[in-house]
């Protein structure tokens, strides 16, 4: 992901950092920060701010130009740009006021929009994220392990969602890396072995059986029985595409030189998939409760649900 900010949305940054004017009637977007507080809130961020040569708005606007216009490489200054816009959104700043930090994901999505970017509320965080790249389905997926803790899940996810833009074969990576750890997390908490060979498809027929997954298991109904199968079918062919495509198209073999480098469209195909993926197994590891027998395949117990009582 690459940050490049408009000139509006800049402005916006600072109103929320700043809380606006003094002189300004109307209640801060953000916290109003006298100029103490505004220098070590850019302090925390490694940043200055010339409060000597500029009243509080136009030294923090300056101070954001500096970013993009001269101070820093790309790289730095798209690290920079997402550490400032996620500590003006941080929550906890906030706590005392739950409806102010709402109207500021509100007021700065609506400029960030027009950058490709969008602030997301994943629990008791902000992120900021690549607007394109955040399909419902990956948004439920990330609130969910959010709710789970699986830390390390989410850290695969950030990092493919973080990659798709600028380095879609690590997100690739990445992706498929969510699929397998999401895996291994079940098989752990679920106190099964772990597979001798720890690629996607291994994983994936580990958890496959115990979680009634196999496209050939019974207890389905009659009606739908085929259908569910064919559900099922595709999902073992979509885990070995997010695996070939992580072997094909993604960086952790490293590259030789003149290869052709895979465009976003793909990374996010990558992504969304094994979201999908790994929010269904999630899912259906939940609706397996505690005391139940291991041993009863999933589609028996789900099939109470889908028939209805009787």
């Amino acid at each position: 992901m690459r940050i490049k900010l408009s000139d509006q949305t800049i402005d916006a940054i600072a109103d929320v950092i700043t809380g606006g004017s003094a002189n300004n009637s109307r209640p801060p977007i953000g916290l109003y920060r006298a100029g103490w507080q505004i220098e070590e809130f850019m302090k925390s961020l490694d940043l200055t701010v010339d409060l000597g040569s500029h009243s509080r708005m136009p030294a923090v606007k300056a101070a954001l130009v500096s970013i993009r216009d001269w101070s820093f490489d790309e790289d730095t200054a798209t690290e920079k740009y997402r550490r400032v816009i996620e500590r003006a959104a941080d929550p906890r700043d906030f706590i005392e006021h739950p409806e102010r930090h709402a109207a500021v994901i509100e007021h700065l999505n609506r400029y960030l929009a027009f950058d490709d970017l969008t602030i997301e509320t994943r629990g008791t965080r902000v992120q900021l994220c690549q607007l394109t790249v955040a399909a419902p389905v990956v948004s439920t997926f990330a609130e969910t392990l959010i709710a789970l803790d699986f830390d390390t899940v989410q850290r695969d996810l950030d990092r493919a969602l973080r990659s798709a833009q600028d380095d879609p074969e690590d997100a690739v990576t990445a992706a498929c890396s969510v699929v397998e750890s999401v895996c291994r997390t079940i098989l752990v908490e679920s106190h099964l072995e772990l597979p001798a060979r720890q690629d996607i498809a291994s994983l994936y027929r580990a958890v496959r059986e115990p979680l009634g997954l196999s496209p050939t298991k019974d207890g389905v109904p009659d009606l739908i029985a085929d259908d569910v199968r064919n559900v099922l079918s595709g999902l073992v062919t979509a885990v070995q595409g997010i695996g070939a495509l992580r072997t094909h198209g993604g960086d952790a073999h490293g590259r030789e030189r003149g290869y052709r480098r895979i465009d976003t469209r793909i990374a996010k195909l990558s992504i969304h998939s094994a979201s999908a993926v790994a929010l269904f197994l999630i899912e259906t590891w939940q609706l397996r409760p505690p005391s139940a027998d291991k041993s009863t395949p999933l589609a028996s117990m789900a099939s109470v649900h889908i028939a209805g009582p009787k």
